[in-house]
C-alpha cells in the first residue's frame, strides 16, 4: 500500500515538474547556413530575428506563458514582492544642479513609475518647489521617460527628451520654465544626443539620425549621424544641417556637440562606436551669429580626449595620450601642434575617471582599486586637497560651470543607500543637504575587497557584501556579478534587490574584470578582441576562489551580468556549465558572428571584432559566442534569460535565439527559461511597477535554483 502511494506521488511530480518545464518548440530551420571563410554555420533560430512576424509573436507568448507558470509557483514570490513594495517605497531624490538663479532635481516619492523633475529659486528641496515635468503624466503604463535635460542660458526655456518602452530613439521638446507650458518645437529620430543651446538662447545644436524604414525602427542599423541647428519655434524640417560625414567609410561617426560657456566654440566630439578613442573638431561662433569652419583639432581617433573646460583660447581636455590612466593637458588654439601642448595634471598611479571646472578649480574623480577617490587642483595644475567622503562608495554629481563656487555631490555605497551633500568650492566643505530615509538597516552587513588569480596570475579585485560573521562552510546563495567591457567602470553602490538579497543571507560579489575602465586603458585593451577569453577567465577565477575560500560552493553559486556583462554570463555558464548553479544574462549579446548587423551593433566592433574582418577573428568569436558554444545533451546550470521586446540596444534576437538553443540543449532538469518584458528597452527608464515584478521574479528564480531556506 505504502509503495503504490509512492508511485503515485512519483508519478504526480514528475507530470507537474514537465508541465512546468515544457517549452514551447522553436522550430529549426536548417536551410539557413552562412559561410565565414569556408565554414558554415547553421543559424536554425534565424526566423527569430523577425520581432514584426506572428510566428515570433506567438512563440514570445508562449515562453512567457510558462516562465510566468514556473515563477508563480514559487513560494517565494510573494515574499520578495511584499519586501520590494517596502523598500521601494522611499523618497529619492537626485543629485540638484544649478542653471542661472534656478535650481533642478528629480524626485520620486517611492513607487512613482517615474521621478519627477522639480524646480526651485535659489535652493533645491525648499517650500517654493514646483513640478516642472511628471512623465508619470505622458503615459497610462508609465513607460514614457525623461531621458534628458538642458536649460537655456538665459535660464528661460528647458529642451528635454523623452523615451518610450525605454527605446534608444528619443523625441525633443521645448518647455518655458516659468509658465510649465509646452512650445509647439517637436524632435524626432534623435539619438545618443543631447543638445547644446547657442549664447544667445535662440536655438540648440543637436545630433540625429535619417528616419528609419518602416518596420525597422527597433533593428534597422543606425549610421551618418548628422547634426544640426533647431531654432526656437520652428518646424524640425527647417532645422539647419551644421555637419555631416557622407563618405561610406565615415558612415560610423557620431557627433556629441557642445558649446562653451562663453559662447566662443562648438566642440564637436566625434566619437567612432563604443571605444574611448575619439577625435575632436570645433567651430567658432561669432558674435553676429555666423559661424566659422569647422577645424579638425585632433583627427585621428588615436586616443582619448575629453572637453573639460576652455580658458580664453585655450582648451583644457583629459587624454589617456602617453597616459594609460588618464591625465590634463591644456592645448592652445593659436598654437595647435602637439609640440605645444602642455601638461597640467600629471598621470597618478590611480585612473583618472573624470573633472570638471568649478570656481576656478579642477575637481577630479579618481579610482582607486574601483572605488572614488576625490582631488581638487589649480588651473596650473597645484595640488589643492582631497575631499573627504563618507567610506568607500562612489560619487556622482559636481556639475556646474567655471565659474560656479558650490556645487552638489551624491555619495553611496554598497550598504549605503546615498547622501547629498553641497560642495563648496574655495572652502573645500561639504555640507550634508539629504540624506536617505529607507527602511533598511545596513549595520548588520560588511563590505570588504579581496583578490582573485585569474587563468594567466592577473590580480582580479572582487568587492564582497555579506552579513557580518558569515559562516565560511561553502553554504551561502552568492551572487556573482560582472561586466568587464567598453571601458565601463564598475564600482560600489547601492541597490535595493541587493538590500533584499542580502536580508536574506545571500551573498553579493562584484568583480572588477579586464575589459573595463577601473585601471586604465591597458586593463581596457587587455579583454578586447583577441584577448576576450580574458574577461571570461576572470569571471570563473572569481567564481573559483569564492568556491575555494568557502564563501560559496557551485550549487549555491549564481552568476549575473546585463548587455556586455549577459555576453559574460552566456560564455561563461557555456564553457564551464559544471561550475555554477544558476546563471542570469539579462539583454546579452548572444550572438557574437551578426551582432554587428543590428541597430548600433557596429559600435561594439572595436571591443569585439567581427566575424568578417578576418578569419582568425571569426574563430575566434565562433568559439565563444554563447548562441553556437551551446553543446547537444549537456546539463546546464539553472538558467533565467531577461530581455525586452523595445531593447533596440542589444535586440532581443540574441535572447530569443539563445533560449531556444539552449532548451533544446538542455539534458537536466534544471530549468531553461527566457522572461521577456513587454513595453520595455535596454534597462533605462523603466517603471517602478516593472522593476519590482522583474526583481521579484529574479531573485524568486534565485530562491528556487539556489535551494534557499527561510
Amino acid at each position: 500500500m505504502h509503495t503504490q502511494n509512492l508511485i503515485v506521488l512519483i508519478a504526480v511530480f514528475i507530470t507537474t515538474h514537465a508541465t512546468a518545464l515544457e517549452y514551447p518548440q522553436a522550430r529549426k530551420d536548417t536551410s539557413v547556413v552562412d559561410t565565414y571563410f569556408g565554414t558554415e554555420v547553421a543559424d536554425p533560430y534565424r526566423w527569430l530575428e523577425d520581432d514584426q512576424s506572428e510566428e515570433t509573436a506567438a512563440w514570445v507568448a508562449a515562453q512567457n506563458k510558462v516562465t510566468r507558470s514556473y515563477l508563480d509557483a514559487i513560494p517565494a514570490w510573494e515574499m520578495f514582492e511584499s519586501r520590494l513594495t517596502d523598500l521601494w517605497n522611499y523618497e529619492r531624490v537626485s543629485t540638484p544642479w544649478r542653471e542661472g538663479e534656478n535650481v533642478f532635481w528629480r524626485r520620486n516619492d517611492g513607487l512613482q513609475n517615474q521621478s519627477v523633475l522639480y524646480v526651485a529659486k535659489d535652493l533645491p528641496f525648499g517650500d517654493d518647489a514646483r513640478i516642472l515635468i511628471d512623465p508619470n503624466t505622458l503615459s497610462d503604463d508609465g513607460t514614457v521617460s525623461l531621458t534628458g535635460t538642458e536649460v537655456s542660458p538665459d535660464g528661460r526655456l528647458l529642451a528635454y527628451g523623452t523615451s518610450s518602452g525605454g527605446s534608444d530613439w528619443n523625441e525633443w521638446r521645448i518647455r518655458n520654465i516659468e509658465t510649465g507650458e509646452d512650445l509647439d518645437d517637436h524632435l524626432k529620430w534623435v539619438k545618443f544626443s543631447g543638445v547644446a543651446w547657442l549664447p544667445d538662447n535662440s536655438a540648440f545644436f543637436y545630433s540625429r539620425y535619417d528616419e528609419p524604414k518602416e518596420g525597422e525602427e527597433l533593428t534597422g542599423q543606425n549610421f551618418f549621424q548628422k547634426v544640426y541647428l533647431h531654432r526656437v519655434g520652428t518646424n524640425q524640417i527647417e532645422d539647419q544641417l551644421i555637419y555631416q560625414r557622407t563618405n561610406e567609410k565615415e558612415k560610423e561617426w557620431g557627433f556629441g556637440t557642445h558649446v562653451t560657456d562663453d559662447g566662443s566654440l562648438l566642440i564637436l566630439n566625434v566619437w567612432k562606436g563604443a571605444e574611448p578613442k575619439n577625435a575632436l573638431f570645433y567651430q567658432r561662433l561669432n558674435p553676429d551669429g555666423s559661424r566659422g569652419d569647422t577645424v579638425e583639432l585632433i583627427a585621428d581617433f588615436e586616443q582619448s580626449y575629453r572637453f573639460i573646460d576652455n580658458i580664453g583660447n585655450t582648451l583644457i581636455l583629459r587624454t589617456d595620450l602617453n597616459a594609460p590612466l588618464g591625465r590634463v593637458i591644456a592645448i592652445d588654439l593659436d598654437a595647435p601642434n602637439p609640440s605645444n601642448w602642455r601638461e597640467i595634471i600629471p598621470e597618478s598611479d590611480d585612473k583618472l575617471e573624470w573633472v570638471n571646472h568649478l570656481g576656478c578649480e579642477l575637481i577630479c574623480e579618481y579610482l582607486h582599486h574601483a572605488a572614488t577617490v576625490m582631488k581638487t587642483f589649480s588651473l596650473d595644475g597645484k595640488f589643492i586637497r582631497d575631499i573627504s567622503l563618507p567610506g568607500v562608495g562612489s560619487v556622482s554629481g559636481f556639475g556646474g560651470r567655471g565659474k560656479d563656487t558650490e556645487s552638489y555631490y551624491h555619495f553611496s555605497g554598497f550598504t549605503d543607500p546615498g547622501s547629498i551633500y553641497q560642495y563648496n568650492v574655495g572652502g573645500g566643505k561639504s555640507t550634508l543637504v539629504r540624506k536617505s530615509a529607507i527602511q533598511f538597516d545596513s549595520s548588520p552587513y560588511e563590505t570588504k575587497q579581496v583578490f582573485a588569480s585569474s587563468k594567466d596570475g592577473t590580480q582580479i579585485p572582487i568587492f564582497l557584501v555579506h552579513r557580518k560573521g558569515i559562516t565560511l562552510d561553502g553554504s551561502n546563495p552568492c551572487v556573482l556579478y560582472g561586466y568587464g567591457g567598453f571601458n565601463v567602470s564598475l564600482g560600489p553602490g547601492f541597490s535595493i534587490p541587493r538590500a533584499a538579497w542580502l536580508e536574506k543571507g545571500g551573498v553579493f560579489a562584484m568583480a572588477i574584470l579586464r575589459g573595463g575602465g577601473e585601471y586604465g586603458e591597458d586593463w581596457h585593451q587587455a579583454g578586447t578582441k583577441l584577448q576576450k577569453q580574458n574577461v571570461f577567465d576572470d569571471f570563473i577565477g572569481c567564481a573559483e576562489w569564492l568556491i575555494d575560500n568557502q564563501y560559496t560552493s557551485t550549487p549555491k553559486l549564481a552568476i549575473e551580468g546585463g548587455s556586455n556583462g549577459g555576453l559574460l554570463v552566456g560564455a561563461c555558464m557555456t564553457q564551464r556549465p559544471e561550475l555554477f548553479g544558476a546563471a542570469l544574462p539579462h539583454v546579452g549579446v548572444m550572438d557574437m558572428l551578426r551582432y554587428h548587423k543590428f541597430t548600433i551593433g557596429w559600435a561594439w566592433a572595436p571591443d569585439y571584432g567581427t566575424s568578417e574582418e578576418s578569419e582568425e577573428m571569426f574563430h575566434y568569436l565562433h568559439r565563444y559566442s554563447p548562441l553556437h558554444a551551446l553543446r547537444q545533451d549537456t546539463a546546464y546550470p539553472a538558467t533565467m534569460v531577461f530581455t525586452a521586446d523595445h531593447d533596440d540596444r542589444v535586440v532581443p534576437a540574441h535572447s530569443f535565439k539563445f533560449a531556444a538553443r539552449l532548451q533544446d540543449t538542455q539534458s537536466s532538469e534544471n530549468p531553461a527559461l527566457i522572461r521577456i518584458e513587454e513595453s520595455a528597452g535596454h534597462g533605462a527608464g523603466t517603471p517602478t511597477s516593472k522593476a519590482i515584478e522583474k526583481e521579484s521574479d529574479r531573485l524568486a528564480f534565485l530562491w528556487q535554483a539556489l535551494g534557499m531556506k527561510e
